[in-house]
C-alpha cells in the first residue's frame, strides 16, 4: 500500500452556507450510539485499464469537487463531534474551514479476490478502510479513503462515526456524493429531494431526559462522569403461530441458523439482535431524509442448543418474526428507557464469553448498489467493521432480482463450516 496524500476535503469558501457555524445538537436516538464502535464500508468499483494518470487527472479530481459541493448539503458530515465546557452533553459542530479527512493510496492486492463472494481474510479488507481522527476533545463525523487498483479499478472506504449518522444517512450522504458527481459538478448543484437532508430535531418525540439517561449509562459504564467529557470510542470485544414471513426474516433466520452450527456451543446462550428503523414508526412519522440516528435495538435471548437440531431454522424464524411483530403491534417506543442499558448488559457478557451474539449490519433497503459515480454501480459494496462486531451484513442484491447479499466475517474454521451449511439449503 502507498499513502500518496491525507488532506482534508472542505465545503467551497465561497459559499455563505459554509462561512457559517452550524450546532446540530444530538438526540436520545444518537447517544444510545455515543460510544460505539463507527461503521465501516467499502465501495469496489470496477475500472478496466485505469491507469495513474487517468485515476490522477480525471478520477480523483472529479471525485474531490463532487464532495466539496456534497458537504455544503450535508454540513454535518465536515463538522467534529466535540463536547464544549458550558453544555451537559456533546454536540456536532461545523466551523468555518472544517471538512472531511481524506487519505488517497494506491494497492497492488488482489482487486478481483477482495471484491469477489469468495471466502478470504477479513484482515486483508483492514488497509482500505480510513481511520476517525479522534481524541478526548474532538471527533470527526467521518473519514474517508480512496484506494487505486492500477489498471482495475479503484475502491472508495467510508468510515462513519454511528452517533452522528445512521445506515441510512450514511448511504442518503454516499449517494448524494454520487448523484453530484454523475451530474457533472456543478456549481450551485442541487439535490432530489430523497437526498437533501432533514435536519429538524423538534420532529422526534420520545421520553423526556431519555437522551441525559443514556449518556449517563455510557459513562458509567466508561468509568467516568460528566466531568470527563471524553469522546473516546469504546472498543467492544471481538409452527402453527402465526409469523410475519418477510425477506429480512427469513434472511436473518437463515443465517443465524448457520451461524450458531458453525460455532457450536450447545450449552451456550445467544443473543438475536437488529436496528430498526423508526422514521416511518413513529407517530407523526419522521422525514426519510432526516439527517441522523432514528432507530432502536431490538433483542432476544435464545438457547444455541435450540438452533441445532433439525427444526432450528424454524425455531429461528419464530423468535426473529415475534421480535419484528412485538415492534409493529406495541410501537417502537415502547421499553426504549431500557434499551441502552441492555446493550451494555450484552457486551459485558461478549467480554465475559458467556454468549454468542449475532446482530446484522446495513440493509438491502439501503440500495447501495445504487451509488453511481459516472462509472457505473458498485461491483462490491462490503461493511468491514462486522469482523469485529460480530455481525453479518445485508444488502440488496446487485443484480437487481429482488435477492439479498449477505456478509460473514468468521473464524477460519468456523468459516468453512458456515459456507458448507449455507449452501447446502440455498
Amino acid at each position: 500500500m502507498k499513502i500518496f496524500e491525507v488532506t482534508r476535503v472542505t465545503p467551497p469558501s465561497n459559499s455563505p452556507e459554509s462561512a457559517t457555524e452550524l450546532c446540530l445538537p444530538l438526540t436520545f436516538y444518537d447517544l444510545y450510539w455515543f460510544k460505539f464502535p463507527p461503521v465501516e464500508r467499502l465501495f469496489f468499483n470496477q475500472l478496466n485499464e485505469l491507469t495513474p494518470a487517468c485515476f490522477n487527472s480525471v478520477i480523483l479530481p472529479k471525485l474531490k469537487r463532487s464532495l466539496s459541493l456534497t458537504l455544503l448539503h450535508y454540513l454535518p458530515v465536515a463538522s467534529n463531534l466535540k463536547w464544549p465546557p458550558d453544555q451537559p452533553k456533546p454536540v456536532v459542530l461545523y466551523t468555518p474551514n472544517d471538512g472531511v479527512p481524506l487519505t488517497v493510496a494506491e494497492s497492488s492486492a488482489d482487486f478481483n479476490l477482495l471484491s469477489s463472494n469468495g471466502i478470504h481474510d477479513a484482515v486483508e479488507l483492514h488497509p482500505f478502510k480510513p481511520e476517525l481522527i479522534t481524541s478526548d476533545a474532538s471527533t470527526s463525523t467521518i473519514a474517508l479513503q480512496i484506494t487505486l487498483f492500477p489498471n482495475i479499478g479503484f475502491c472508495i472506504g467510508i468510515t462513519a462515526h454511528h452517533v452522528v449518522l445512521d445506515g441510512k444517512t450514511a448511504t442518503m450522504f454516499i449517494k448524494s456524493w454520487a448523484y453530484i458527481c454523475n451530474e457533472g459538478n456543478q456549481d450551485n448543484s442541487t439535490l432530489p429531494l430523497e437526498l437533501t437532508p432533514f435536519f429538524d430535531r423538534s420532529v422526534l418525540k420520545g421520553p423526556d431526559g431519555l437522551d441525559m439517561l443514556y449518556l449517563d449509562q455510557w459513562l458509567a459504564m466508561s468509568g467516568s462522569d460528566s466531568n470527563k467529557k471524553s469522546l473516546k470510542i469504546t472498543t467492544i470485544p471481538d409452527t402453527g403461530k402465526d409469523l410475519h414471513l418477510s425477506t429480512f426474516v427469513l434472511t436473518y433466520a437463515y443465517v443465524t441458523t448457520c451461524m450458531v452450527k458453525a460455532r457450536g456451543g450447545d450449552g451456550d446462550g445467544s443473543v438475536l439482535g437488529f436496528v430498526v428503523d423508526c422514521r416511518s414508526r413513529l407517530n407523526p412519522p419522521v422525514p426519510e431524509n432526516y439527517f441522523g440516528n432514528c432507530n432502536r435495538g431490538a433483542f432476544e435471548v435464545a438457547k444455541a442448543r435450540d438452533f441445532l437440531g433439525e427444526q432450528g431454522f424454524v425455531y429461528a424464524v419464530e423468535k426473529v418474526s415475534g421480535m419484528v411483530q412485538a415492534l409493529m403491534e406495541k410501537g417502537v417506543l415502547e421499553g426504549i428507557e431500557n434499551n441502552l442499558v441492555i446493550s451494555l448488559d450484552i457486551f459485558k457478557q461478549m467480554a465475559e464469553s458467556e454468549v454468542q451474539v449475532i446482530t446484522v449490519a446495513g440493509s438491502p433497503r439501503f440500495g447501495v448498489y445504487g451509488t453511481d459515480f459516472g462509472w457505473g454501480k458498485p461491483l462490491k459494496v462490503v461493511i468491514v467493521s462486522i469482523d469485529k462486531s460480530e455481525a453479518f451484513s445485508m444488502a440488496e442484491s446487485r443484480d437487481g432480482t429482488g435477492g439479498v447479499e449477505v456478509g460473514v466475517a468468521l473464524k477460519k474454521h468456523d468459516m468453512e463450516k458456515f459456507s458448507s451449511l449455507f449452501l447446502k439449503h440455498v
